[in-house]
This record gives structure tokens, sequence and C-alpha cells, in this order.
């Protein structure tokens, strides 16, 4: 079916696979005509889901009360006559017949072998104008939402990545499969209408290529009309209608969970069915993770099933992933091997992660060659300038370089990392020399004996050679490390994290006998920290994986292979590799020569080395397995699993640091079982949770002020004070035309609808994607370079679609827009750029913002950004979530919510929608809170934090933290950090909200700064320096006499670094105290260390 006429006519002909048809209708009237406007159906969608709910009321009142007597009815109509409740009446008639006269014919027809085999598969609804079939699985289902938010069918195409399906033969349009009129694609989600220019014909087009190519004269449609066939996860009622409410009634009723359940045994068996979803273990959810264990056994008991469940899950994606008729092309790289380079198409859906490394069998099954098939690694993967997969062969015999069709990639999943980590965890409960016994019982969550103190001498110059002297709060988080056996340090964007981390193990390996292990879970962060230390003078050795071997980084020629191929102290090898290079292979007994050489040589460098470096997995690498590391940093280590993390901590450590923020994105779980039960926590943030309280580093460099305002409010509690000034992050050169010229920053309101992506597990927006070329080309204008610019967006098919979109119809040199890396949030997370734009996309009646709401997710996106940042989205829908309502009001206050085109922003005068609830970190999350400051103000299950001095109770924390609940009608974000007077109370704004924490004291109104209001830590406002205190506690500086009318003059975040002279008992930067003693933590303006 690529083009058709007017579906509504009677007399519509039954089709028959044609390409296009036409049949002389009696109306005149268009297909595109007969579409409601916008507002006439949503009113009608308002008034179907009204009348919806009254049945539905109707319904349960009947299956509540047995039976109805007369006098209920005869009171009703003693009512004056009202029509609406005729309406009613009627309503609740008819559904009690459908329940007193049909009851037993309903639970016949529900009965499966009763329902005819087109019936939906779900619900059983099966009438034939509503039902399609599943072209994959053969299976039907219905355009009916249920309890669900969209509709049966679309739910079960983005569940099983199905994409085709064909319609029954009795509906208005005949057995007929959809499919693109120009290029024949059936790709349901990409498939869309164009209504012609004349006659009644609509015509099937996809999203891409076809109906973005331009209308010409000989084409008879407009392109710029192109809709989608699935609008808001439900087909469109003019190709497949909407089940009638009687028929939804009498269908069978399954829940959300239960659709996810049957599919998941279809996938095993395609024959399953509701009934088997009784059976035991069916739904069997694993034991969950727990926040203190007995011992290290009952830990491994734990997190080994889920650790397995994990690799089964990734193993089954992996292995199912075949990529049939790949095109290659053949290169010789420079080592002489050989290198194919091909794409692959479903790499959009993002179920599986491509990294480089990652191992691919090649496969040619054409005439022209000889069956073949060869091992390889990939060695480069997808971007802007090219979606090309390079593969690099292990061997180079018999390749078929003549041919360049009819292959096939099949992914090698590999066991290694999970192995590692299972083995691990055994270690760690069996080999009681694998931690100190300290170490072991904090891991473990155990009532431990007191903090212990390390005698360590300091160093008379915190800050490490050759690096950045370090602020006042990375040289405490320096001095604390060193005297600790175990420290939490907690970096928020762009407040150096890499310098601080590189500057401790500077330290440690001056102070320490033995060597460092420095680890973090992605290759690019260990290389990063490599990189900072090999700074420091001291000897450093990169272990990387065989696999990444021939990569080029900027810390190649530390790695270990390099260092074994560059060593002097054996010239037998240096010969035996020159053999080999000149020769490709050696002989047998050449070979174990060279092994044996090399596996002296690289011990003699690993034993030499100060640091050595490598991933958690890569912590794993027989190579390092005789080697005792009782110092070891963990960089990122919010970002790895916990059995991820166990992988270095097994070498004896006895001084752990784990460096993070559980603030921004967590671990990656790509099993929904395993996340459910915790799997997706990392350790660092259970350790908080177990009242170990990180050190956090409070001087970010990155962001101009204004940028880092709502980020420091909402999610540091306002503890961020800036390292730059505005001057130094505004480039006046730059022409840009910012609504507010002292604050590079707007909110674009975009009212575009978002469309299901290709992959169908995916979502794009069309309309932020024009808004964004139009912003790029408007920054190239400026003079902004492409490295300078980053497009962030969560999803992978805006990213894909903007990509595309910019080279087609950006207005100068393709190119410039090629360099542009567009990334998703996760991508982007640890990167900065000078100029950021978001594309949000979600933009719907009934679907809600997904991930979006998660808000590590939106700390991310509004981090990277050093000079500039624009988001694109729809302010009506995204402030539904009581999280992105506070960023839209931050927003609008600065007057940077704006609408039209870039040329002529005007103030947006849209009125938002009041958030559903107020904001809890904990909506999203499964066993424990996201955000383990959560702990701090309620504890676990209502009891106070573990651990915890007991002065750090819910009244010692600012009336303004973002930990607790946004109240949804909280009228203000205001700044108390940067530019204005601070936010209001949660008892003013909305003391309905149980959650919301208070603080006695008349000071805790508003505060004109961090400053003046940290300095109340009593919980009722009491003196805090004599003379002083009323002025302090009205908003005033110690000393100034400032009263509480000139509370409203905010400080800059800058300037107060240049008031600590001001606060009494502020710690000098030379100073030291025991940071084990709640008593004597360290502030700049009494700002806990959290």
């Amino acid at each position: 079916m690529q083009g058709y006429q007017q579906p509504f006519s009677d007399d519509f002909g039954h089709l028959e696979g044609a390409s296009g048809y036409s049949v002389d209708l009696d109306d005149s009237s268009s297909l595109h005509s007969s579409v409601l406007p916008s507002h006439e159906h949503h009113h009608l969608t308002a008034q179907q889901t009204a009348r919806t709910d009254i049945v539905d009321q109707l319904e349960f009142d009947n299956l509540a009360v047995s039976g109805f007597d007369g006098q209920h009815h005869a009171n009703h109509d003693d009512d004056l006559h009202d029509p609406l409740a005729d309406q009613e009446a009627q309503a609740e008639a008819n559904v009690a017949n459908l329940y007193e006269d049909d009851f037993d014919g309903m639970l016949d027809d529900l009965n499966r072998e009763e329902l005819p085999p087109h019936a939906c598969s779900y619900c059983g609804i099966h009438n034939p104008a509503c039902v399609v079939k599943c072209l994959i699985c053969n299976k039907w289902f219905c355009n009916s939402r249920g309890s669900t938010s969209g509709s049966h069918i679309v739910n079960h195409l983005v569940r099983a990545k199905h994409k085709e399906v064909t319609l029954h033969a009795d509906s208005p349009l005949g057995e007929t499969t959809p499919e693109c009129y120009s290029c024949g694609a059936k790709n349901v989600f990409i498939l869309g209408f164009i209504p012609a220019k004349s006659d009644t014909v609509v015509v099937l087009l996809c999203r891409q290529p076809c109906a973005a190519m331009q209308s010409s004269k000989d084409i008879v449609w407009d392109t710029t009309q192109w809709s989608p066939l699935i609008e808001d996860r439900s087909f469109l009622s003019w190709l497949v209608k909407v089940p009638s409410e009687q028929e939804q009634l009498r269908a069978r009723q399954i829940t959300f969970h239960q659709i996810n359940k049957l599919e998941e045994l279809w996938r095993d068996n395609a024959n399953a069915t509701l009934e088997d979803l009784e059976k035991p273990g069916v739904d069997d959810e694993p034991q969950p993770i727990l926040l203190r264990y007995e011992d290290a056994y009952q830990y491994q008991n734990i997190f080994g099933p889920l650790v397995k469940i994990e690799a089964d899950y990734d193993k089954r994606l992996k292995e199912s992933q075949t990529q049939e008729g790949l095109v290659v092309r053949w290169d010789m790289g420079l080592n002489q091997k050989r290198i194919a380079w091909f794409n692959l198409p479903k790499l959009e859906s993002g179920e599986v992660r491509l990294a480089v490394g990652d191992e691919l069998r090649l496969r040619y099954h054409g005439e022209l060659h000889k069956a073949w098939d060869a091992l390889g690694h990939v060695v480069k993967v997808p971007n802007n300038v090219s979606d090309e997969i390079a593969l690099e062969l292990k061997r180079s015999d018999n390749v078929p370089v003549d041919c360049t069709h009819n292959f096939s990639a099949d992914f090698v999943w590999k066991s290694t990392s999970f192995d590692r980590m299972q083995q691990a965890m055994r270690t760690f409960a069996v080999d009681e020399q694998s931690v100190s016994g300290y170490i072991y019982h904090k891991l473990m969550g155990h009532d431990a004996d007191p903090p212990q103190v390390l005698r360590a001498q300091m160093p008379k110059r915190v800050s490490a050679p050759n690096l950045p002297d370090l602020n006042h709060s990375q040289i405490y988080a320096v001095k604390s490390v060193l005297q600790k056996p175990l420290s939490l340090i907690q970096g928020p964007p762009g407040t150096g994290k890499t310098v601080t981390s590189a500057s401790i193990v500077y330290h440690l390996s001056k102070m320490n006998p033995g060597q460092v292990l420095v680890s973090a879970p992605s290759n690019v962060a260990v290389d990063q920290l490599t990189e900072k230390i090999h700074q420091t003078g001291l000897k450093v050795v990169r272990v990387t994986a065989k696999s990444r071997e021939a990569l080029e980084s900027s810390v190649s020629f530390l790695t270990l292979h390099a260092q074994v191929a560059n060593s002097d102290t054996h010239p037998e090898l240096q010969k035996l590799i020159q053999l080999k290079q000149e020769q490709g292979e050696l002989s047998s007994s050449d070979e174990r020569k060279f092994r044996a050489l090399t596996r002296m040589v690289e011990k003699e460098i690993l034993t030499n080395a100060d640091v050595i470096c490598a991933t958690c997995v890569g912590c794993g690498d027989p190579r390092l397995k005789n080697l005792k590391f009782r110092t070891v940093l963990i960089d990122e280590a919010t970002q790895a699993t916990e059995p991820e993390c166990m992988i270095p901590l097994t070498f004896g450590v006895k001084q752990l640091v784990m460096v993070g923020d559980h603030s921004q994105l967590g671990p990656t779980i790509m099993n929904k079982k395993a996340a459910r039960a915790g799997l997706n926590q990392s350790l660092f943030e259970r350790l908080i949770l177990l009242g170990n309280r990180p050190i956090r580093l409070q001087v970010q460099y990155r962001m101009h002020p204004c940028l880092s305002e709502f980020p420091s409010n909402m999610f540091y509690e306002g503890t961020l004070q800036n390292g730059v000034t505005a001057p130094e992050r505004l480039r006046k050169n730059v022409d840009f035309p910012w609504p507010q010229p002292t604050m590079p920053m707007y909110f674009h309101q975009n009212l575009g609808q978002e469309e299901i992506s290709s992959s169908g597990t995916s979502f794009l927006n069309r309309t932020e994607a024009s808004n964004v070329e139009k912003i790029v080309t408007r920054f190239f204008k400026a003079g902004v370079m492409p490295s300078q610019i980053g497009i962030i967006t969560p999803y992978e098919g805006q990213r894909s679609y903007i990509v595309s979109y910019m080279q087609a119809n950006g207005s100068l040199k393709k190119e410039l827009y090629k360099e542009i890396e567009v990334a998703s949030v996760d991508a982007f997370q640890g990167r900065e750029k000078d100029y950021i734009i978001m594309s949000c996309v979600r933009s719907n009646e009934h679907q809600g913002i997904g991930f979006l709401n998660d808000p590590r997710r939106l700390n991310v996106a509004l981090t990277r950004a050093k000079y500039g940042l624009v988001i694109l989205g729809n302010p009506k829908v995204l402030s539904k979530h009581a999280l992105w309502h506070y960023l839209l009001t931050h927003y609008k206050e600065k007057k940077t919510l704006v609408e039209g085109p870039l040329n002529n922003l005007q103030p947006s005068m849209i009125q938002f929608s009041k958030p559903r609830r107020p904001f809890d970190r904990n909506a999203n999350t499964n066993r424990f809170q996201h955000d383990a400051r959560d702990v701090f103000s309620s504890g676990l299950n209502g009891a106070s934090a573990a651990g915890l001095p007991s002065r750090f109770d819910s009244n010692f924390y600012r009336t303004h933290d973002a930990i607790s609940s946004i109240p949804s009608d909280a009228q203000s974000v205001r700044s108390q950090a940067t530019y204005s007077s601070g936010l209001p109370t949660f008892s003013q704004a909305g003391s309905a909200y149980p959650s919301s924490m208070k603080r006695g004291g008349p000071a805790s109104t508003y505060a004109s700064s961090t400053f003046s209001q940290d300095l109340l830590s009593s919980a009722d406002g009491a003196s805090v320096r004599g003379d002083d205190a009323g002025s302090i506690a009205n908003g005033g500086l110690p000393g100034s006499g400032m009263s509480s009318a000139a509370s409203s003059v905010g400080y800059s975040q800058a300037d107060r670094l240049s008031l600590s002279d001001a606060v009494s008992d502020y710690k000098s930067q030379a100073g030291w105290t025991n940071d084990d003693d709640a008593r004597t933590t360290y502030t700049l303006s009494n700002v806990t260390d959290y």
C-alpha cells in the first residue's frame, strides 16, 4: 500500500498490493481535509477521554454493587433535566446490560479457544478494522491502548524490535502492507503520508530520504505536509481504527507489566500465552542488593547472580546482532594488517554498544571467492564524519580483497569482563589478604572501629610538580586523603577532579612504599589521568587490553607494550620484534623465545614503575596477577558497578581513594532485572549511604557564572563557587543574539511533535532539528569554529537525524557541519565544549519525557558548556515534571525563555503546566536513592543515617536543599549563589509537602548568599559572631552592619573567594585538622563537605 484514496468511503475498493490506485468518490473532499485540525482533535480527544472515564467509573460501580433497584433511577428522574446526566444514565444502563445480559458470553469470547486467529495477542480484540499483523512474528495486535500509554501494536513492535505490518483482509483498506511509494521501505516507524495536491489520494513516503527530497514540478505532492503514520504511539485511526469503548470493555484486561513479561517469554517460546505467566519461576526477580552484608560470601551470593544475568543478556544481545548484506571496502594498515571498512545499519537502536577493541567475525558468502571468515578488532567506530566501522583483521591470508558485496558480520561475545568481576568477588570472599581488615568491614557496612588516622608526614607544598596550583578545597581533599585509609571525593563538573587525583597519586607514591594502582571504568578517563600523573615526573605504565594495542592515544608511549618495544635491556628481544615486523610471523621456536622475553621485560617494567594505570576490568589482566598494591585510586567511581570496582580492590589494598560524583550519571546496566535489583548503584554511592562523608571540590573553572547557577543550587546545595568570572566567559566578538547580552544562555520554545525513530526504540523531533541547524549556522557566521560546538540530545534517533539534516539543509559548507560533535548526554559526561546546544526531543500528549526526568542526566547536560548554552524543548510538556518546571521558571525569571525566529527572539508567554508530583529523587530508583545525599535528610527507612554525627540532622541543612522534594507550586528558582536573592524556604513555597526541610529561626526566609545563610549552622539562628550575629542573620556580612533591607543584594560565587577573611573559623590552606572529627569540618563558609 503506497498510495490510496480517502478511506472513509463506504464503497472503498479492495487493494491487491498495487503501488497506487484511485476510486471515484461521490464526495469531493480530500483525505487531508478530513483529518481534524489539531485544536478540534484535542477537543474531541478530551471528550472521548471524559466519556471513557465515565464508563470506567460506572463499570467499577457495577462491579462493586450487586445490582440496581428502581429507587436510584427514580430519584435521579426527579432532578432537573440535564443532557450530560442523561448521557451518564444511558452509559450506566448500557454497562449494566452488558454485564447482566452478556457476562457469560463475554467470558466465552475471552476463552482462547473461541477467539479467531486474528485476535489481538494481548487483549483478544478481533475487529478486522482494528487489528494488524506483525510480519516478523505473524502475531496480530490491535490499535487499542488498554491500560498502557501506547497502542498494543506499537507496544509490541517497540519491544520486539519488529517494524513491518500488514492490514487484515476485511479491513477498509484490504490485506495490504504499508510501504514507501518511492523506495518500497516497509519500516512503519519511518513511514508517513502526504496528501496529493489534487484528487483524494494520499501517498506514503519514508521520512528519509524520500520525504526529505524537495518537491519538483514532476511530483504532485507537497513534502512539507508529511506526517508520520504513528502518532503518540498509536497508528492513525484512518489507517487502523481504534476499538470502540464497548470492544475495549469486553476485551481481556492486560497490564503493562504482563505485556513486558509476555514479550520476554516470546523471545524463547513464540507460542507462549498469558496463562504461562502464572507458571512458577516466570516472574522471579533476583535478590536485590543490600546496604550491609554479613560477610563476603553473602556479598558474592547476591552480586554473583546479578553479574551473570547481565552477562547472559549481553551475550544474547550481541549474538543476535548478525548483520547481513554488508558492502566492504579494503585497506592496508600501517602494521601491514588488512582493514575492512563497512556500515552497520542496526547500530542506531543503541541496544549494542560497539566500542573500539570489540571483536567481530567477518564472513563472505558470495560466489566470486570460496567461503571465508576471519576475526578482527574494531579500530574505528562511527562518528559525524563517517558512519563506517574499521575492522582490523587478525590474519591477512586468503582475504577476498577483490570482493565487496555479500559479506556479513557477527558480534563475538567475550566474557572476559564478567569473568574478572566474578573472580574478584571470589578472591574477596576466600582471600583474607585481598583487602585490609578496616576496608573489608567498611565495604561490608559493619560498624568498624573509630576512624583510623594514618601517620603521614604532610608535604610542605601540596600542589604537585608541573600541575596547576590547587585551590582551597582541592588542598583540603589532598591532605585529608593522605591521612585516611578510605576516602571519597565528590567532584562536581569542572572542579578539577583529574588534577586533584593526579596530585593525590603523586603524594601517595612519594609517601608510601610500593606502587600505586590507578583505575577508572573507561579508557578515556584512565588515559587522561595517566597523562596528568606522567607530568608530575613519576614513572607511569599504562596497561591496555591486547585488542587496543594498535590504537593511537595521547599516552601511547606510556603503554606497557610500547615500553617493552622500546626497552634496550634485552637486545635479543629487539631483534625478534624487528624480525616479526618484517616477516609478519616467527617460527615456533622464535615465537616461544619472543613470548618468554616479552614476559620478562613486562615484569621488569611493571616492577620498576611508580604508578600503574588500567581500567577497572583491565586490572584483572594476567600480567598484574602476582602484584600487590597497597594504595588504590579509582577515578569516575560513580560510573562503575560494584563488582567492577572490586577488581582493582583485591590486590591487598590498605588505602583506598574513590573519586566521582553521584549527582552525575551512574553505571549503565542493559538488563532491567539486574538494574531493578540494584546493580546500577555504584559502590561510591553505597558507601555514602553507609555514612562515609565525601569531600566535595567546590570551585568550578568551566562555566560562565550564569550557567553554573542553577546546577549549583539544584544539585550541590549552592556550594559551587566560580573560579572564573563572567567577563572571562563572555566572548564579545561572537555576534550571537542572546536574549540577555550578559547571560549567554536561553531556552528556545519548540512545539513540534516528537516522532518514533526508524529503530522503533528512540525518538526524534524534526522541528527541533531544524532549529538546531539554524543556531549552528548562526554560530558559524559569528566566527565560532565547529570544534567549539557540541550538540547534546538524549536520543540516538535525534542524534542521527540532526547529523543527516545538517548535511542536507545546512546553508554553509557541508564540511563545517560534519566536524560538529553530535552525541548523547552519556557520551558527553566528563567533557566540555565552548558552546552547547541541547535538543530535548520529547513533545507529546501521553508519553511523558522518559529519562529526561533523571536529575543526573539533566545535571550533566547543563554543565558541559563553557561560554554559552541553548536548550530547545517544549515547555508545556517539560513543565509537567517538577525538576524541569524549576529550570523553566529559572529561565523565565532571567528573561531567557524565548520563542520565535532566531533573528527576532521574544519572551515566551506560555503558561506552564502544573507538575504532576513534587520532585522526588527516589522516583526512578529501585533499591536505593538516586542521590546518596538523600540519606542525610532522612536516613534509610526513616531512620537517621548510620555513622553520621548527631549534628547532621535535617535541621542542619539549608532550607533550599535540592535533596528535598520540590513543591509543585514553587514560584521561583531564585539564585542564592550568583546574582539574585536566594531560594525561598520549602516551608514557604509549599508547606504541604512532608519531605520539605525546615529550619527554625527567623532568618530562614531568604538568604542573600550561601555565605550568609551557611553561617546559620544552629537550628534557632543563634549568635554566630557576637555583635555581628544580627547582621549575618539578616543577610549581611559580619561587621558590615547590613540590614535585612539590603538582603536583596547577592554575592557572586566568585566574589566569595575574596570574602574568606570575614569568616573567623575559616581554616587556612596551610592548616590541618582531623577531618574525621565532625566538629572540625573544613568549610569556606561553614558549608559542609557533602
